[in-house]
């Protein structure tokens, strides 16, 4: 049997008034626990890093933090990132670390009751779902909700020490 978290349901979907921060990619609109978000700024040059993975950017220097920048877009292939006065980068706090994330724009804060979100739909092995929540409907909008947290710290993202997959 699953542990749920105190902010999510037993099937992972996110309890009632959960609020989210919403963003968008390319034509998708998605969603992350607002209180990850440590900070919104508008997207900056950033240090290359050799080595890096692809979608690390690199990093920059939040008030003496140094904090490593990833471009969702690429992340999740979703084609070429373009850079324009639009485009923003969410400081979270994931994990006792702090992470910036680019992505095209962000929308705005929204509160979801549970009957406005269903589970994540199941692909098979063609799509992974690992990372999310559910997806949430707002008036004729829908948005993919992240477990922001959880694909932060994922192995594959290379930022944090231990992470659970």
């Amino acid at each position: 049997m699953t542990q749920a978290s105190p902010d999510t349901t037993m099937n992972g979907v996110p309890a009632a008034g959960n609020e989210f921060l919403t963003f968008t990619l390319g034509r998708e609109e998605y969603g992350i626990d607002i209180l990850k978000v440590q900070e919104i700024r508008g997207y900056d040059a950033v240090t290359g890093i050799a080595n890096a993975p692809p979608f690390i950017k690199g990093v920059i220097n939040l008030r003496g933090i140094i904090v490593p920048i990833v471009d969702m877009r690429i992340k999740f292939n979703l084609g070429k990132a373009e850079y324009d006065p639009f485009t923003v980068v969410i400081i979270l706090n994931i994990a006792e670390r702090v992470v910036g994330m680019v992505v095209d724009g962000v929308s705005d804060v929204i509160t979801l009751s549970p009957e406005q979100v269903r589970a994540a739909p199941e692909f098979g092995a063609a799509l992974d779902t690992r990372y999310i929540l559910g997806l949430g409907t707002v008036d004729r909008r829908m948005i993919i909700l992240v477990d922001i947290e959880r694909l932060m710290t994922s192995r594959d993202m290379e930022l944090v020490d231990a992470g659970p997959e």
